[in-house]
């Protein structure tokens, strides 16, 4: 696949014609890389400066809550860009781990060379601001959501709120003690109402751990 059609996979770069891509690739500085499965690709705490985009294969997502009494682990997959949200604002630091879970191909775009693209292709500075703004605007309206309406509900919200892509595999390292916690409820009704979700085949129950195989399917 060429360097055009690898560009057209992201959100980025859709809509801008033939001949704006054909400027951003003859003028734009790219970093291609290939790493071998379970290679570190960023830290939770690393600086962000530059765009990270998966072209190939997936990755593992590693997040711990800043208290670190929960740690999300889930999988993303080609296309994928890795937290461009973090290229600007306060903190300009990553705040997951990414690891390759397949081999897998990426093109880099260092933050001097966004900046350039950002002054030179409208398009690209539209998708951006689009890009942040959706952000902003999902995460604005989850405090006038209507109150889940029974305990199962409130434990599908603090999954989704947790994870980095809204659906497939995840698992949670959490307690039960430290879970009734965050809900505000009790360890015997969390503890119930968990065991009921096991029974409906919606995750597994381990000792500190909860195993989700399709996080989408708490919403049905």
């Amino acid at each position: 696949m060429i360097l055009y059609d690898k560009l057209l996979q992201f959100t980025l770069f859709h809509g801008m014609s033939h001949a704006d891509l054909m400027e951003v690739v003859g003028h734009t500085k790219f970093g291609f890389s290939k790493q071998p499965e379970g290679q570190r690709i960023v830290k939770d705490g690393d600086i962000c400066d530059r765009l990270i985009f998966l072209t190939k294969g997936s990755l593992a997502v590693e997040t711990i809550s800043d208290d670190h009494t929960c740690r999300v682990c889930e999988i993303v997959n080609t296309p994928y860009v890795i937290q461009p949200e973090q290229l600007f604002g306060l903190t300009q630091r990553y705040t997951s781990t990414f690891k390759t879970l397949t081999d897998c191909s990426f093109i880099t775009i260092d933050k001097q060379e966004v900046l350039l693209l950002l002054e030179t292709q409208l398009v690209f500075r539209l998708n951006m601001l689009n890009s942040l703004a959706t952000d902003v605007q999902r995460m604005r309206h989850r405090a006038w959501r209507s109150a889940p309406q029974s305990l199962r509900r409130h434990i599908t919200r603090f999954f989704f709120s947790r994870c980095l892509y809204p659906a497939g595999p995840k698992t949670f390292y959490i307690l039960m003690n430290q879970l009734a916690a965050e809900l505000n409820d009790s360890r015997l009704d969390i503890s119930r109402t968990l065991n009921q979700m096991e029974d409906d085949g919606l995750l597994t129950l381990h000792r500190g751990r909860i195993e989700i195989p399709m996080l989408e399917r708490l919403l049905m």
